[in-house]
């Protein structure tokens, strides 16, 4: 259904100001999260309407997606400032010449995929990633699609009384686990060479179980399987049973939405809103993305 943008938060979209607004197209995807993007060329500069039109269906749906673009390196960088100061990724290899650009790549002969996980982006910084915009330059014939969850579901699916209990909770997440020296992954699979700088692994950030989203004004919940380590004042295992519940929970096929890639699909999410997976299921062909970070600021 093609429709303006309004959601379950009951907010209307702000009205149009110049043509490229007005032609904008959004299309909703999933029955909780992502919404097609149409009508727009990414590669031209983005006007303050088509802006802001798209600012709001990514608070709105969580994952905007955009079929059929063309950029160049320097264009999708031009494309991700308009919402916000780039974020430069420590441990992804960058595209050759603009280090704003991790490549995601996973070549024919190799088996471990990145993001296979789900996760949101660096949940480990004292200010998490606002936003992630990925594009398809090479992707394979069958697989290697993306999946992206909503936490406005999982939180809002939630009893009152878990709600209540997770209200006043923290939680510690960390980088060293997945990126940092002592990585298993990395000493026994061949993400060696495609992550690099172990040494840096050094963030941890204390956030709430729950948000409050900044743009959206909803309430998100904010933990994921791969950084999160445990709530701030208990012990691992006393964290393990209630994390370990929110995961299955969160994970709940009905909140998520599965997004077929095509060379030129562009996937731009929020990382406050959503969980994301990359499905490791095209084995013998290769697929190579570039990722751009949008900073973000403090959670509450």
């Amino acid at each position: 259904m093609t429709h303006p943008l309004a959601g379950s938060s009951g907010k209307a979209s702000p009205p149009s100001a110049g043509h490229a607004a007005s032609g904008l197209a959004i299309t909703r995807l999933g029955s909780f999260v992502g919404a097609e993007i149409s009508g727009i060329d990414l590669a031209h500069p983005l006007d303050d309407a088509s802006r802001d039109t798209i600012a709001s269906a990514l608070a709105e749906y969580g994952v905007v997606f955009f079929r059929d673009q063309d950029l160049t390196p320097a264009e999708q960088i031009a494309f991700a400032e308009r919402f916000g100061r780039i974020d430069i990724n420590r441990f992804f290899r960058p595209v050759e010449g603009y280090p704003q650009i991790a490549e995601v790549r996973k070549e024919a002969h190799q088996s471990a995929n990145i993001g296979s996980n789900w996760h949101t982006d660096h949940s480990y910084d004292q200010e998490p990633a606002k936003g992630s915009i990925l594009y398809a330059r090479e992707v394979p014939t069958v697989g290697g699609d993306t999946l992206f969850a909503s936490m406005y579901a999982a939180y809002n699916a939630l009893s009152d009384g878990l709600k209540a209990t997770l209200a006043p909770l923290k939680a510690l997440h960390s980088s060293r686990h997945v990126f940092g020296v002592e990585s298993r992954s990395l000493a026994t699979n061949d993400l060696k060479g495609r992550i690099l700088n172990p040494e840096a692994a050094t963030q941890d950030a204390v956030h709430p179980v729950v948000i409050t989203h900044p743009e959206s004004g909803r309430k998100a919940l904010y933990v994921n399987p791969n950084f999160t380590l445990r709530i701030e004042g208990w012990t691992e295992a006393e964290s393990a049973a209630l994390l370990g519940y929110l995961y299955e929970h969160a994970r709940r096929p009905e909140f998520a939405y599965r997004f077929r890639w095509e060379p030129g699909s562009i996937a731009f999410w929020d990382n406050r809103a959503t969980w994301h997976l990359a499905l490791n299921d095209y084995h013998g062909e290769r697929r190579l993305m570039h990722r751009i970070t949008i900073a973000g600021g403090a959670l509450h």
